[in-house]
């Protein structure tokens, strides 16, 4: 995985100017960790690069998106952050959230059936802590199947 971008003015405030950047952001991973081990994530201005051992290619996109849809940071680099190599190339889509949305109608664009929406907000439960609060610019995991 390279390069990801994100939107720098929107997200969880997770760190402040003069906190340790890459570690609050290491902190909040590790809160609700998908299954990264060793994970380091360094700050670079607005850009965070993570580095670590996916058990996944799912704890893998996880990381990305807890790191990236905090605020101030406008692109994840991810190039040294591994998978196993017998993990087959995953279909996830990814989608970011537009004003007046809601899980609902997410799940009824991309499944047909709104009252999916729980699928979309299980794969995302790192990310999103409340289905109701989601907020333009956020990108979240749209599973394959529901």
């Amino acid at each position: 995985m390279g390069l990801f971008d994100f939107a720098k003015e929107i997200g969880n405030k997770i760190f402040g100017s003069d906190d340790d950047a890459g570690g609050k952001l290491k902190e909040h991973v590790e809160q609700d960790n998908p299954g990264v081990n060793d994970l380091s994530v360094e700050v670079k201005g607005d850009t965070a690069v993570i580095k670590g051992q996916a058990d996944s290619s799912s704890a893998m996109e996880k990381v990305i998106l807890m790191v990236g849809n905090a605020f101030g940071i406008s692109t994840v680099e991810a190039s040294e952050l591994a998978v196993p190599e017998a993990e087959p190339v995953s279909e996830t889509q990814y989608y970011e959230i537009q004003k007046g949305d809601s899980l609902w109608k997410i799940a009824q664009e991309f499944y047909g059936d709104g009252n999916k929406y729980p699928a979309i907000f299980a794969a995302n439960k790192e990310v999103i802590k409340d289905p109701d609060l989601i907020f333009p610019g956020q990108k979240i995991r749209i599973p394959k199947d529901a």
